[in-house]
């Protein structure tokens, strides 16, 4: 199974540090479900293949003379994309003792390394707790306490927020520059007609406003840039938890996951956007109120009183807001299932005439979406009303008491100038803070939705230690099996007693819903036994790792799902690293040759969304070829031929025939002509084994009726 792996350097560097540490692993476990390039690890995939080990790592700039003997063993990252691993030793030596990637341990002169040595090196070290940033990035993102993986994500930019905070410090300080300006100008200026002074202080505003605007360009840019770096890693968290749950986990509706992925991006730019900057500007409201009340004495009370008014109007907002959410989020989803539907089965609406039954759908989703929507529009606008409102009122109060005093001589002209401008900046971020009150229910239902995604129950969990098997014999046992899907109440399999052998040869037949599919399913780990035990080589299914599993087996599911791409892209879309000829002899011993020979681009034919440019069996074909690319030693068909014509069946069963004469073959069929390729036949029925037997023998008892299959 090993030369199913292309030549990756740092994989190869990583399995050797696993293996001097004692760590069982395989090349599938360390690089399942992360996006490799070319097939390979990069150096920032590497750091998040080493939590699999169960190690910190980190990526640092530094000479070959300056690693510290504390570090090794180490990686080196060298010219044209390649690695070694820097034994532990004493890096001053002249010759350093390395292991390179398909070759035994060697030493090498340091002259000869530091030619090719890029000046990076990978350092690891044992986890002895969660806070690395690589692991809050990757690993403890899993956590579902107290939603830290979202806040320690966004923790992972604290020193752009700290540059925020900062920048936010002065330009709350520049505020002020313009009202003491104007206090100025009226005060001083115009009464003395101080031309002068009024240059140099205007000189300063524009000096101050010039500062401003290079300050808030750049905290606009830091927080954009924090939250680029928080929405990549997030986004990359989400999915990979989405594609990492158990199917048992995954809900009916494509609809309800799409519409909560879509209110991420809400989520990620009410945190590291608005509320940001709002936070961050409220403190400097006590400092607009102790200048207010030195230059304007008692006009303080018209922002104190008016401040209070405005957060209750608007915590009553976001209360009344909840349901309104909730229900425009579910309206929403609708929407979406019903989008999806229809695109994904035109034909069959137009088959069926069933379109304005769709038109329906859609329009009640619609209707329905729109009728919160409004409500909650409405609610919300009202709220950024009254806090526009407040602020004219404020105003107004201020320059009403303002002139009461003038009159009394106990404020000038210039501080009420000063006052009226100095409460507006008081109360803007008051105003920003109650809008956010009001969004706040919209980011905490899709937060919400969010966290049951992240939530959901993986497949190969961090705590989990699984037994590693780079390969398997195939011999398969069931004991005692039984099988509830999720919400069901029927078993889909009722105590299933089943031994197959490596290298056997069996059909499972029966009427539709008898279980046969299931079995399939149950052997690859997409499910989990509701009671009994499923047997790999005599191992407990639930031990082996599930990426271990799928990597010894090569099944095709009763539905041939194809994605967008060309054939030799869905045939080889497991991996990129196989080889040319494997994928054409894949797609000769699948049939796939039939038909892409003949057309111009051959295997780089386009297939479409689904497969929709492909007919059945040339999907089926294309997903036979699939199963067939890698050296598997199980093969599990489900109806793998149920849309091919009788030629190109009868090509593939002779193809068949020699290929997994050494293989561990299972198929479901209901055409007698796949039959050939079994020398046992198990019959089941409502769940149960009913039959198992040779296959003639079997085939002749359901023949006299002997039997129960269809």
């Amino acid at each position: 199974m090993g030369t199913y792996f292309n030549h990756d350097p740092l994989l190869d560097c990583l399995l050797y540090v696993a293996k001097q540490s004692d760590i069982q692993c395989t090349p599938t476990s360390l690089v399942t479900g992360l996006p490799l390039v070319d097939g390979k690890l990069t150096p920032e995939l590497t750091l998040r293949s080493c939590e699999r080990l169960g190690r910190s790592a980190r990526v640092v700039e530094r000479a070959l003379d300056r690693i510290p003997a504390e570090v090794l063993p180490c990686l080196l990252l060298l010219d044209n994309n390649q690695a070694v691993v820097l034994l532990p030793q004493n890096v001053e030596q002249q010759s350093l003792e390395v292991f390179t990637p398909g070759s035994e341990i060697q030493r090498l002169p340091k002259s000869e390394l530091e030619k090719s040595y890029s000046g990076y090196a990978i350092f690891l070290s044992k986890q002895e707790n969660q806070s690395s940033d690589t692991d809050r990035a990757d690993g403890a993102l899993s956590s579902t306490k107290n939603q830290t993986w979202f806040w320690s994500t966004l923790s992972l930019s604290w020193r752009i927020y700290r540059d925020v905070v900062v920048a936010s410090l002065f330009i709350n300080l520049f505020a002020l520059a313009m009202p003491l300006f104007v206090m100025n100008v009226y005060d001083r200026v115009v009464p003395n007609s101080a031309l002068a002074t009024l240059w140099v202080l205007a000189l300063g505003v524009i000096l101050v406003a010039v500062f401003d605007f290079i300050l808030r360009s750049l905290r606009v840019y830091f927080i954009e840039l924090a939250g680029k770096k928080s929405d990549i890693l997030l986004s990359s968290h989400i999915f990979g938890k989405l594609t990492g749950a158990q199917l048992s986990e995954l809900p009916q509706s494509s609809g309800v996951y799409s519409n909560q992925l879509r209110e991420f991006e809400s989520v990620r730019s009410f945190i590291t956007s608005a509320v940001i900057i709002t936070v961050v500007d409220l403190p400097f409201c006590l400092l607009f109120l102790v200048v207010i009340a030195y230059i304007a004495g008692s006009l303080v009370w018209v922002p104190i009183i008016l401040a209070p008014i405005l957060l209750l109007y608007a915590w009553w907002t976001q209360r009344r807001l909840a349901k309104m959410v909730d229900q425009s989020l579910q309206a929403a989803a609708n929407k979406n299932t019903a989008l999806i539907e229809a695109l994904a089965g035109m034909e069959t609406l137009k088959c069926l005439g069933a379109e304005g039954r769709m038109q329906r759908r859609w329009e009640t989703a619609v209707g329905a979406l729109a009728s919160w929507g409004l409500k909650s529009r409405v609610l919300s606008n009202r709220a950024a009303n009254v806090a526009s409102s407040c602020s004219q009122l404020a105003s107004v109060a201020v320059v009403v008491c303002g002139v009461y005093a003038i009159s009394e001589k106990q404020l000038s002209m210039g501080a009420l100038v000063a006052a009226v401008l100095l409460v507006g900046r008081c109360l803007s971020p008051l105003a920003h803070l109650s809008n956010l009150l009001v969004q706040y229910q919209f980011a905490k239902s899709a937060f919400a939705s969010i966290s049951t995604i992240v939530h959901k129950v993986p497949e190969r969990p961090s705590w989990r230690k699984f037994i590693q098997r780079d390969q398997l014999t195939g011999t398969i046992e069931f004991k005692q099996v039984s099988f509830f899907y999720p919400e069901e109440k029927v078993p889909a399999l009722r105590d299933i007693n089943l031994r197959i052998a490596a290298g056997e040869k069996v059909a499972f037949i029966g009427k539709l819903g008898s279980g046969k599919s299931t079995l399939q399913r149950l052997i690859a780990g997409l499910y989990q036994p509701s009671s009994g035990s499923v047997l790999l080589d005599g191992i407990d299914i639930a031990q082996i790792d599930p990426a271990d599993i799928r990597h010894n087996l090569g099944m095709v599911p009763q539905d041939s799902y194809l994605f967008v791409g060309s054939i030799r892209e869905n045939i080889a879309y497991h991996s990129t690293w196989i080889e040319d000829s494997a994928i054409e002899r894949a797609a000769e011993l699948a049939g796939v040759k039939l038909f892409t020979d003949p057309h111009p681009l051959g295997l780089e034919r386009p297939v479409g969304e689904r497969g929709a440019a492909l007919s059945g069996g040339q999907r089926q074909a294309v997903c036979l070829a699939r199963a067939l690319v890698k050296p598997a030693p199980i093969l599990l068909f489900d109806e793998p031929t149920s849309a091919m014509d009788s030629s190109s069946e009868r090509l593939v069963v002779n193809n068949l025939t020699k290929f997994a004469s050494d293989k561990t073959l299972l198929l479901t069929s209901h055409r007698s002509s796949l039959l050939s390729l079994v020398d046992r036949v198990v019959v089941l029925d409502d769940g149960r084994v009913v039959a198992d037997g040779p296959r003639d023998f079997v085939i002749d008892s359901l023949k006299k009726g002997q039997l129960r299959a269809q």
